[in-house]
């Protein structure tokens, strides 16, 4: 079972990952933001409002409050005008996902939770969504990078992060 204390240790690494993330988002060129690194693709823009605004925000507290509302990215994409507002969206969001993940109780990952994709799914499940979802979406921003004649950071490379984002001292008794 998906319990508070797997989601502890989950949200964890999630922290660690996304300050990798962070990174590479930093690393987007401003006046690529718009471009179609891959054709048929969101832009980056488009992509880090769907990453951020529904996955890392959205789910997070829908699990909280049974029902994933998540704000439609073209709305998040019109406020992003400059690369500076893109990464503050993206500070933003992380810190209201975090808020809500660090909220989560075992009845709301044991409790249903109403999607806008037309069913209903336990908690537990739209939090294995985010897994499934930020590394799907983390791996085109990576090819998004490679393609904008940029390099990603190594994907474990969590010692360089942001202080917050870095892994926590072990615990001694």
């Amino acid at each position: 079972m998906f319990d508070r204390q797997h989601l502890n240790g989950f949200w964890d690494h999630f922290r660690q990952v996304h300050g990798i993330t962070l990174r590479t988002i930093e690393r987007l060129p401003a006046d690529k933001l718009d471009s179609r690194p891959i054709q048929n693709m969101r832009t980056p823009r488009e992509l880090i409002a769907h990453l951020y605004g529904t996955i890392v925000r959205a789910i997070p507290e829908g699990v909280v409050r049974g029902e994933i509302k998540p704000e439609d990215d073209k709305e998040i994409v019109a406020r992003m005008k400059t690369k500076d507002d893109l990464v503050r969206f993206v500070n933003e969001s992380w810190s209201a996902g975090d808020k809500a993940a660090a909220a989560i109780t075992d009845a709301n990952l044991l409790g249903a939770v109403k999607t806008p994709w037309g069913f209903d799914m336990p908690g537990s499940m739209c939090m294995g969504v985010v897994i499934d979802e930020f590394f799907h979406h983390r791996g085109q921003l990576y090819a998004y990078l490679r393609q904008l004649g940029g390099e990603p950071p190594m994907m474990w490379d969590f010692e360089h992060n942001a202080a917050e984002f870095q892994p926590k001292a072990p615990q001694t008794a």
